[in-house]
């Protein structure tokens, strides 16, 4: 008995000890959403009927890739990789059950395919558009401090089979509050390279300056940034070293599959206002593990940033360490850390932005080898709330998946709570 009582005491005592260890990390992502396949708010079994008999719709086609919040809508991006996507821009309510059904963003009409390809310049890029909201594929949407609905539309649809180019890229905003179109803004021929692929949308603005907005486009096939001016409804490109992948980082193994990527620069963040002003904004090539910033004012700057002066204004912030590619990106002001995407890793990192960036002031917040199987994209909320979508998108690209298995997920977290125990919880 005096055994078994001291054994006792020295097992409440070791949880107690370990409860109060700071590097005890417990808490992690919970399932919001997840689908075997996505299924669509259809206006009808007829309608749905008729695009399944067309081959408009393809049910196993259809992956999700991008994702933001706003107010009580999940937008989820659909990008038309294969034929058969439905729609490309989406939503769900957050209210939703665990397996909702996409609702078109903003309705069917927008979504619809034009009957012709557009071989048009920039400037009669709507040519064959049923009309200026029409959202062609996109990766990846920001809904800003504006209440606008940001839209990366490549204009290019069946991307890994007869890739067909309706319309040039372009930028699509929206007024939330209305759903109605405020602007299309097509690229001018001479900022598109030969691989030129526009799979991201980052936008730098602040609420009480709403007209003075910019955004910034990562050209990862041609190894630049697109910035667009809103108040001047202009955009210029900039190239720098650092847009380039690194060539000793261009190697994947996920979920079993081994490939090679050359993306460049993929990921950015628009960082915290400092005191003189500016904005730092972070990014990284999606093939490499390092991690750099420039200045907003040398990008809002069209002169400046294509001069020679400008290369030095780049910055190396440091190395998240071996197998840290990343897709995605975001900064969150509450507590000043950015999440990322860590794909080979199955699982979603961090990094306090007041310390130095090397492999050990980074956090792993979460990783679960059937949850996380590449997370593809990541956003903070206005709530808190980090919110990321998986989607096993290499096997959906060089093998298959199996439709009895759930492939999509959207997972959430509270920022406070995930990084607590983790080097970024300073």
């Amino acid at each position: 008995m005096k055994y078994g009582l001291n054994s006792l005491v020295f097992a409440v005592a070791i949880v107690g000890a370990l409860l109060l260890l700071p590097n005890v990390h417990c808490v992690k992502l919970k399932e919001k959403f997840k689908w075997r396949e996505v299924s669509f708010a259809w206006p009808s079994e007829a309608a749905k009927q008729d695009a399944l008999s067309s081959g408009k719709y393809i049910v196993h086609n259809n992956l999700p890739l991008g994702l933001e919040r706003w107010r009580d809508k999940l937008f989820i991006t659909v990008p038309r990789w294969k034929s058969g996507v439905a729609a490309s821009l989406t939503y769900v309510n957050v209210s939703d059950g665990m397996s909702p059904d996409l609702h078109p963003y903003p309705g069917w009409d927008e979504n619809e395919l034009p009957t012709e390809r557009n071989g048009a310049s920039d400037e009669e890029g709507s040519k064959y558009l049923k009309n200026n909201a029409t959202i062609i594929s996109t990766f990846r949407v920001r809904a800003d401090e504006c209440d606008r609905l940001w839209v990366m539309d490549t204009g290019l649809a069946d991307i890994l089979g007869d890739a067909v180019q309706y319309a040039p890229p372009s930028l699509v905003l929206f007024d939330l509050y209305t759903d109605k179109l405020i602007r299309r803004h097509f690229f001018n021929s001479t900022l598109l390279k030969e691989d030129s692929f526009f799979a991201n949308v980052i936008v730098d603005t602040e609420r009480g300056d709403c007209d003075n907005a910019h955004a910034y486009i990562p050209d990862l096939g041609s190894y630049a940034v697109i910035v667009y001016s809103l108040a001047e409804d202009r955009s210029w490109r900039v190239k720098h070293n650092f847009f380039h992948f690194d060539p000793l980082a261009g190697d994947y193994n996920i979920g079993g599959v081994n490939f090679q990527w050359t993306d460049g620069v993929f990921g950015m963040a628009v960082g915290k206002r400092l005191l003189d002003g500016t904005r730092p904004v972070y990014f990284h090539a999606f093939s490499s593990t390092k991690e750099f910033m420039v200045s907003n004012t040398v990008l809002k700057n069209e002169s400046y940033a294509q001069s020679p002066q400008a290369y030095y204004d780049y910055k190396l912030l440091g190395d998240r360490g071996p197998n840290s590619q990343s897709s995605a990106e975001f900064y969150d002001s509450e507590t000043g850390v950015i999440f990322y995407t860590q794909v080979n890793k199955d699982g979603v990192g961090c990094w306090n932005t007041i310390m130095p960036l090397n492999a050990d002031t980074q956090g792993l917040v979460d990783s679960d080898s059937d949850a996380l199987v590449f997370p593809n994209d990541l956003k903070v909320d206005s709530e808190g709330t980090l919110w990321v979508l998986s989607d096993r998108l290499p096997m959906f690209i060089f093998t298959s998946l199996d439709a009895d298995q759930y492939n999509y997920r959207i997972l959430v977290g509270e920022t406070r709570d995930i990084i607590k125990g983790t080097p970024c919880d300073k």
